[in-house]
């Protein structure tokens, strides 16, 4: 499989070498839900982490499944939310094979994509594609970080992959997909020292 693997993951986590992490919920995450786009439902967040994000939602009413194939990052995201004093689901799973029982109303996908390698990108695109009901959202928060190398001679680097807005665009088709108009909002991550991400809500048809 191209990519991270999970020993990858797993060795990340257990050595904190984790400089994504915000240590608590994205910023966007906390707008989207003071605005009201994001109200209490169904909701899966996929590679969740350590699981601030998870917390956060089941903390304002949300039904949550928080989903990572990483033993440590399920032990920190069960975790988090024990100290948090909220209860959610957080299942040891790959997103490339999970199968929900029923469908979810919506996915608040960050950290997942960006860290998959761009070979399986139409895979795990089907797949949220079919955990989201119609008239579902996906609350997509995608990473932009072109690199030299990429550009220049189409070297493939990361994690995080660069998530070109023109390739989100193939993944996540009209046909399948309502998209708000641009321009996006940019959203800096603070651990970050390069890139941002671009906060777009897509609903599912």
């Amino acid at each position: 499989m191209a990519g991270p693997t999970t020993e990858f993951w797993q060795a990340r986590f257990e050595s904190k070498q984790t400089g994504w992490d915000r240590g608590a919920p994205s910023a966007q995450l906390l707008k989207w839900l003071d605005q009201g786009l994001l109200q209490p439902c169904r909701v899966a967040v996929p590679g969740c982490g350590n699981g601030w994000e998870v917390a956060e939602l089941a903390r304002r009413g949300f039904d949550v499944t928080g989903l990572d194939y990483t033993p440590a990052a399920v032990a920190g995201a069960k975790a988090t939310c024990e100290q948090a004093g909220v209860t959610a689901r957080i299942e040891q799973a790959d997103v490339l094979s999970y199968a929900p029982q029923e469908p979810f109303d919506a996915v608040y996908e960050q950290t997942c994509l960006c860290a998959i390698h761009p070979e399986h990108w139409l895979r795990y695109a089907a797949q949220l594609a079919s955990w989201v009901r119609p008239g579902g959202s996906l609350f997509a928060l995608f990473m932009q970080m072109p690199r030299p190398a990429a550009t220049q001679e189409g070297l493939i680097e990361g994690p995080p992959y660069h998530c070109d807005i023109n390739a989100m665009r193939v993944l996540f088709p009209e046909s399948s997909w309502v998209w708000p108009k641009p321009p996006y909002e940019q959203v800096p991550h603070p651990k970050l020292p390069v890139g941002h991400e671009l906060a777009v809500q897509l609903v599912r048809r």
